[in-house]
């Protein structure tokens, strides 16, 4: 698991990158032809990762009800994002994953609620979870670089 960790750090640096380097305005740009913008991808991985590692294992999340609801996946951008919650997300990025680490490291995960993804994956523990969320950031990752090109 410590490679799937590593991995998940490395992309939560890449998408810090991104919020460090594009304007409030960039970020909540969404461009013709796109239902969502920067800020929502970078949310919705954060929220994603929640979601499946501990909704999955009937854990409590450690994102308010409101950024689930804002980033969960059906959900679009609303309004534009202040710079308040652009600074909340980028802090959850690598608080989130702190916790799981530290959670799985201590045995916290003790059950998991199986079930396929929406892409087909079958999610049977929460190591599957916490891989198969690693392939969910690289997907929006490449969404986001196809957005950066009509910002």
């Amino acid at each position: 698991m410590e490679t799937s960790f590593k991995v998940t750090r490395t992309s939560r640096e890449i998408y810090t990158e991104w919020l460090e380097s594009y304007t409030l305005e960039q970020l909540n740009k969404i461009p013709q032809g796109f239902n969502n913008n920067l800020i929502w991808n970078i949310g919705h991985i954060m929220v994603s990762q929640q979601i499946l590692v501990y909704g999955g294992a009937g854990l409590p999340m450690d994102v308010s009800e409101e950024l689930l609801a804002k980033y969960r996946r059906g959900s679009k951008p609303e309004t534009d994002v202040t710079q308040e919650e652009v600074n909340e997300i980028k802090n959850l990025l690598f608080s989130t994953i702190e916790k799981t680490e530290d959670d799985y490291k201590n045995g916290v995960f003790t059950t998991y609620n199986a079930r396929k993804s929406e892409l087909g994956f079958e999610l049977s523990s929460v190591e599957d979870a916490i891989t198969f969320n690693n392939y969910h950031e690289g997907i929006h990752l490449g969404i986001m670089m196809q957005l950066k090109k009509f910002i």
